[in-house]
């Protein structure tokens, strides 16, 4: 009587349990939502500006929204997944635009309005997020191309040599290059200092180098409109040793190798000039391969060997990092690392503010190895045919990756 009684209950438990499991909506977990995103304008913007008419983006993974600002600066996205996203948006003025909207008389020939919010759970339906945006003022020379992943050779090892560099000059006009320095953002493992580390102790002014390089000024180097500037670690022909790396002997300087064996320098190919290094064996540019690889372009009248050093946040010992003033930087890019975690990216590893790189590129490969260079999109042509390069002050906008692209080629030419 007991084993049917038990029986008995085993069955009302199990069709208690099938009419509990009913009523449950799993669709909850994956229903659309809709958001706004509030478009907020540059603080130089002091007449107002016109928040309507901007296109917003929103892209996670694969795929990308985009949705336009109505009068109020408004964009309405509907039927979104909930995931993370990354927020964005972009447009230039011209130069009457820039003088208008913030009163400076400043001549310029243009400007870009750009914001970016990066790994944004959108999960809550109807909700509000605000966009800041930031004012950047176009630049002739930008950095169009970073080669930091490396390769395997055909004996499988690792081979490092065909790192490179290439600046581009956006404008119609020949660009002297020299004298510019070029800075190799600080890429420990665990950060010497956090964006946050930098506000406290530097109030957002300075940003950390690990190395400075210097384009000669023995003499004028100009840069012809779409013109190209290509700094090598080595400039040889690597295509012997791997399909994926490339032929450097036309490169217009180097970065002398004085510690390799054998040491691959080319002496036909002038000296890129090595302003400071916090290693002193590496006399090369100290592309990361795996990431992070943050470059900086800036040009400055100081005496840049006495700016003032610093040790990781809170030591008073270990290696040490130039602090590079933020204000003399022209152009930056933030290439961060690839994890195998969710997110695949660690934003909060970023070295740049917003104002140099709202956002951040990198390979698709964690250990780095694969050939990938990372690159600037075409945006469209100038009158002359040349490339103009995507430049929106946000290299999650800007840049892609490729094991095709060769130097001193773009998509569109």
């Amino acid at each position: 009587m007991k084993k049917l009684f038990h029986a008995a209950c085993l069955v009302s438990c199990a069709i208690c349990a099938a009419l509990l499991t009913s009523c449950v909506d799993f669709d909850d977990a994956t229903h659309a939502v809709s958001t706004r995103v509030q478009l907020s304008l540059p603080s130089e913007f002091t007449s107002g500006g016109g928040l309507g008419g901007h296109d917003i983006t929103l892209q996670f993974a694969n795929q990308r929204y985009v949705a336009q600002t109505d009068g109020e600066g408004i964009a309405t996205f509907q039927g979104l997944v909930p995931d993370v996203y990354d927020i964005s948006c972009s447009w230039k003025i011209t130069a009457e635009e820039y003088h208008s909207l913030t009163g400076d008389a400043q001549v310029i020939s243009g400007a870009t309005v750009s914001g970016s919010v990066n790994q944004r759970l959108i999960s809550q339906d109807n909700e509000t997020i605000t966009l800041p945006t930031s004012l950047t003022i176009d630049r002739d020379i930008i950095i169009g191309k970073i080669y930091y992943a490396g390769s395997k050779d055909l004996n499988n090892r690792t081979y490092m040599a065909g790192k490179y560099l290439e600046l581009y000059n956006q404008s119609d006009d020949p660009v002297d290059v020299s004298g510019l320095y070029i800075g190799l953002v600080e890429a420990e493992s665990t950060q010497a200092y956090t964006l946050e580390n930098l506000h406290e102790d530097y109030a957002d002014s300075v940003i950390l180098l690990k190395q400075v390089f210097r384009i000669p000024v023995d003499a004028n180097h100009l840069v012809k409109p779409g013109g190209t500037v290509l700094l090598v670690n080595s400039a040889i022909d690597h295509t012997p040793n791997d399909t994926l790396e490339n032929n450097l002997l036309d490169a217009d300087f180097e970065a002398k190798d004085y510690s390799s064996n054998p040491v691959q320098n080319n002496p036909a190919t002038p000296a890129l000039e090595l302003i400071y290094s916090m290693y002193p064996s590496i006399s090369v540019m100290n592309l990361v391969q795996s990431g992070p690889c943050g470059v900086v372009i800036f040009r400055t009248d100081d005496d840049v060997t006495a700016w003032p050093k610093t040790y990781p946040y809170g030591k008073t010992a270990g290696n040490q990092w130039l602090l590079c003033p933020k204000r003399h930087i022209i152009d930056g890019v933030e290439c961060l690392r690839l994890t195998n975690k969710t997110p695949a990216v660690d934003v909060g590893t970023k070295r740049l503010y917003s104002e140099i790189d709202a956002g951040y590129t990198n390979i698709n490969a964690i250990s780095g190895w694969n050939g990938e260079v990372v690159y600037r999109r075409t945006a469209s042509l100038a009158v002359d045919g040349h490339p103009i390069l995507m430049d929106t002050n946000n290299s999650s906008n800007d840049f892609q990756t490729s094991t095709k692209i060769k130097p001193r080629e773009y998509d569109g030419e």
